[in-house]
């Protein structure tokens, strides 16, 4: 009851909190020309990181690295949004709301620009969320339901199984989302890579967690990889709209890595993918490595405990 709870409520508060009243933080914008750089820094604060550039050629570039969700630019009496539909509803709505209030204080009219939009097969932006909460929560049931079986079926087999699976629902996932959807333009082999290395992620940390702390383990495993995770992916709420705490948190978890790797594949640098890969590589690599050392101190504990007539025989 205290952990169907506990999980409950995290997963309303979270969920409903963070899309409440959603406030910018620092939120990457390239300006072209010191002068107007400098008046958007003044007019709006700390809800944008102001980067100021030489040119709207070089304000573009950042754009479509991903490096900032829009670029500003004055021309002809209008200021000129390029902007980033891939980087999410939220952040790219929430740029070009920045950017209107700064050409009203300046008496200047608007113009929009999507240079990188999203899928035509994911207009609102959450197929991300919806492909990786899958994996993750799949990945968890079979990692919960290995933990359970951890006293009848040998550790190498566990393993075996949690590789196996992960390597299929990465491929099925990758298959359904880019290739039968087209919801995702990342590379199939570089989507199925990243999903199959989350499935293991997940998994693997939910037996660990499992076999240290047994039910407990498995309701952290929840609230960590489901809750928690997917609430904080920046697949439904931009990490830049997101709380300082969990703006720390967000790229940390194996659902924020993943939702990062798939946009950087698809839409913007795939060498900036890396870094969310590792993340994933390092979640499952201390998920086996707890694994096999809680195998290794039961074994040696039954050892100790076995009679020495039976150890012989």
């Amino acid at each position: 009851m205290v952990t169907g709870l506990v999980i409950g409520t995290v997963f309303i508060s979270l969920f409903v909190g963070l899309q409440r009243a959603p406030v910018p933080s620092h939120l990457p914008l390239a300006v072209t020309g010191t002068t107007l750089a400098a008046a958007a820094r003044d007019a709006l604060g700390d809800r944008a990181d102001v980067s100021a550039v030489d040119s709207e050629a070089e304000g573009l570039a950042s754009v479509r690295r991903g490096d900032t969700v829009a670029s500003l630019s004055v021309s002809d009496g209008s200021l000129h949004v390029a902007y980033a539909g891939a980087r999410g509803l939220s952040e790219s709505s929430a740029a070009r709301a920045l950017a209107t209030g700064l050409a009203e204080s300046s008496g200047l009219e608007v113009s929009e620009d999507d240079v990188v939009p999203l899928s035509p097969f994911d207009s609102k932006g959450l197929v991300s969320f919806y492909v990786i909460f899958g994996v993750a929560l799949a990945s968890f049931i079979l990692g919960q339901g290995l933990t359970g079986a951890a006293g009848r079926v040998r550790l190498r087999h566990r393993l075996l199984v949690t590789a196996a699976f992960a390597v299929v629902i990465g491929s099925v996932a990758a298959t359904v989302v880019g290739t039968m959807y087209d919801a995702l333009p990342a590379p199939w082999p570089l989507l199925a890579v990243t999903l199959v290395l989350l499935s293991a992620a997940c998994a693997l940390t939910t037996e660990a967690l499992g076999a240290w702390l047994g039910a407990a383990g498995i309701g952290i495993a929840v609230l960590l990889l489901t809750t928690t995770g997917n609430a904080l992916s920046s697949a439904t709420i931009g990490q830049d709209l997101l709380p300082s705490w969990a703006q720390f948190l967000s790229p940390a978890l194996p659902a924020g890595a993943a939702v990062r790797a798939v946009t950087d594949f698809g839409y913007f640098s795939p060498s900036d993918a890396l870094t969310s890969l590792l993340v994933l590589v390092g979640w499952a690599a201390v998920g086996l490595a707890l694994i096999t050392v809680k195998a290794s101190r039961t074994r040696r504990r039954a050892v100790a405990h076995t009679p020495a007539h039976v150890a012989g025989s």
